[in-house]
């Protein structure tokens, strides 16, 4: 079958962007966020699509999936996904391959929207018109001063309910982070992600301490590999601390097994690195069939619109890191009000374009 409008070119640019001081989660330490971003053309179009990954990410689309995929229909965005998946059947398809599938798959669904003259929450059918935020951020290595203040700020300027602080650099440290954290936000729910820092027990013990200091969601509390723990702390919690995990599923498998187990209270993933708008749409419907909400991972304005598409959906993260680059970098970047963002339907797509000007300065 001819196609309707073939893909006439694909391209990959990497820029490293250093973050506005040096931070730290329970496992890692970094000062720089590198991005990739796809640009796909078809019909007179081009559309957008980026993931947080390695600069070798561009090279591996600019090498393999661009001459794959060109002459492919860019309305058939399932046919070119297939085609990716196919492709890095020999290499794995988590990881660096996972990510750059993500990026173009946003990437062809924005084209394919702006060809059709729709903002992208239309064409995929929306069940929402906001998407309910938390703050995110918190590191490990701030001051008590630094985490109340930013911490504070996602409530009191941008409306947010919930906040989340990194811990489990230094658990001996983190009951009294934890405490300055709770005085900051006043009433505000809060949120701990442990990146997988802790061990069972020492998890248990932190469990505690989080639910007697108002803590509701304890993200990553034991390795997400780690299946049965994270099963063991949801089934040994006090009641008003959740269990999350999610964010490394590269494939609907990963999300498949982590919901089998009984392994979370709330399931996470990352469109920039679960497959795409196609990947995070898919493991929206796999949480509906187990009666689980769905919490998107980092990256907001590429979530946006999607996230408006999922009936299940708990919230979205709003990450320090990333709503900074994606401001920097984007001219359409969502922007927190009253706890939400919102996307403009006034936009064909995503409602993004990339300030090139801007990004050139951070070419990897």
């Amino acid at each position: 079958m001819r196609a309707q409008a073939p893909i006439t070119a694909i391209r990959a640019e990497a820029y490293t962007v250093p973050t506005d001081g040096p931070e730290a989660d329970g496992t890692f330490a970094w000062d720089a966020t590198t991005i990739v971003v796809i640009h796909i053309q078809a019909g007179g179009q081009e559309g957008i699509g980026y993931t947080y990954s390695d600069t070798t990410n561009a090279e591996f689309v600019n090498r393999s999936l661009s001459p794959l995929l060109r002459e492919f229909d860019a309305l058939d965005v399932p046919a070119a996904h297939r085609a990716m998946q196919i492709k890095v059947r020999n290499l794995g398809r988590s990881g660096l391959a996972a990510t750059a599938i993500s990026a173009v798959d946003v990437a062809l669904w924005d084209l394919k929207a702006k060809l059709l003259g729709l903002p992208l929450a239309r064409l995929l059918g929306m069940v929402r018109l906001t998407v309910p935020i938390y703050g995110s951020g918190g590191f490990t290595n701030y001051d008590d001063a630094r985490l109340g203040a930013q911490l504070a700020g996602w409530v009191e300027r941008d409306g947010c309910r919930w906040v989340k602080m990194k811990i489990g650099s230094d658990p001996g440290r983190d009951p009294a982070r934890i405490a300055a954290a709770r005085k900051a936000i006043g009433q505000a729910a809060l949120f701990v992600d442990a990146n997988g820092a802790l061990s069972r027990k020492a998890a248990l013990r932190l469990a505690d301490l989080c639910a007697g200091s108002g803590v509701t969601w304890f993200e990553e509390p034991v390795s997400s590999d780690d299946l049965a723990g994270l099963r063991l702390l949801r089934d040994r919690v006090p009641a008003p601390v959740e269990i999350a995990a999610g964010e490394y599923a590269y494939n609907l498998d990963d999300v498949r097994r982590m919901l089998e187990a009984g392994a979370v209270d709330v399931q996470q993933a990352d469109a920039s690195r679960c497959g795409g708008i196609s990947g995070f749409l898919a493991v929206g419907a796999l949480c509906a069939a187990h009666h689980i909400d769905l919490s998107g991972h980092c990256a907001p304005s590429l979530h946006l619109h999607a996230a408006c598409a999922i009936p299940h959906l708990r919230h979205l993260e709003y990450f320090h890191d990333h709503v900074r680059l994606e401001s920097m970098l984007f001219d359409g970047a969502a922007i927190a009000k009253d706890g939400v963002i919102v996307p403009d339907l006034g936009r064909a797509g995503l409602g993004l374009v990339l300030k090139a000007a801007d990004a050139a300065r951070f070419a990897a």
